[in-house]
């Protein structure tokens, strides 16, 4: 790809002080992009943003829980009024479950990994859509995962929340696919992150699960995920649309 593919664009990551959005965030700015680091972690973000500032590229931070509509509503806007537009929104800000299965999930881990996890990238996919249709162009793409396409990856929050991302983005690609906006989004597998699964031993969910993670083959490294992002959302990729493609050394092929 173009080292310059993306020069002059504005693109928002989100969860991008660490582990695949960081990479992302790295991997857009690498090719001319000016990039808005949205994280909850204050140091994260700042870190990420002086690392591509330090490398000559353009970067903005934005501090908060992306659950809350004004901290959306800033993101949005201080990307497109420092940027002067927004050309890409990468939906990657996630949270784990415990495992759980569905009897076991209490109504908080439930409530909250549905909000991090899909509401969060709708309500940032609705801010961003005014900015993207007045352009008459724009991409989209979500962190899905594994447990997207599977019942076997994660607990019954997680596994629920991120098969709606894939509803999510199948949606925004079938309704805006005429307005030049297309919306895609990666499954990774197994990645070596620093997302943590806090699982109750003897649980029915992580039993469960545990005998199948024997399938996932060998982790990916973060910045394998943020090249398939980068991908999704680039020119090369103009008529790719809706699509959940799996980034997971052929997990899903088992």
């Amino acid at each position: 790809m173009n080292s310059n593919a993306f020069e002059g664009r504005s693109v928002i990551v989100t969860g991008g002080g660490s582990g695949i959005g960081r990479a992302t965030a790295l991997r857009f700015a690498g090719q001319g992009a000016k990039v808005l680091v949205a994280d909850i972690n204050a140091q994260s973000a700042k870190d990420v943003v002086e690392e591509i500032e330090s490398a000559g590229g353009t970067a903005r931070a934005v501090i908060g829980d992306l659950s809350d509509q004004t901290v959306v509503d800033e993101v949005v806007a201080v990307a497109v009024e420092t940027f002067g537009g927004l050309d890409v929104l990468v939906n990657n800000a996630g949270i784990m479950d415990s495992m759980a299965a569905a009897a076991d999930v209490d109504d908080a881990e439930w409530e909250r990994v549905l909000r991090i996890n899909l509401t969060a990238p709708f309500l940032l996919a609705r801010a961003a859509l005014p900015h993207m249709l007045a352009a008459g162009k724009g991409a989209i793409v979500n962190t899905a995962s594994e447990a997207s396409l599977r019942g076997s990856a994660a607990g019954a929050a997680y596994t629920v929340s991120k098969h709606g991302i894939a509803g999510l983005t199948k949606s925004l690609a079938v309704m805006y696919r005429d307005k030049g906006i297309r919306a895609n989004a990666i499954a990774p597998g197994g990645t070596v992150t620093n997302i943590k699964v806090d699982a109750e031993q003897g649980a029915l969910g992580p039993g469960v699960v545990g005998s199948y993670l024997n399938n996932i083959g060998r982790p990916a490294q973060a910045d394998e995920q943020a090249a398939a992002i980068v991908f999704l959302a680039s020119d090369a990729a103009s008529n790719i649309n809706g699509v959940v493609l799996a980034v997971d050394n052929g997990w899903s092929a088992v």
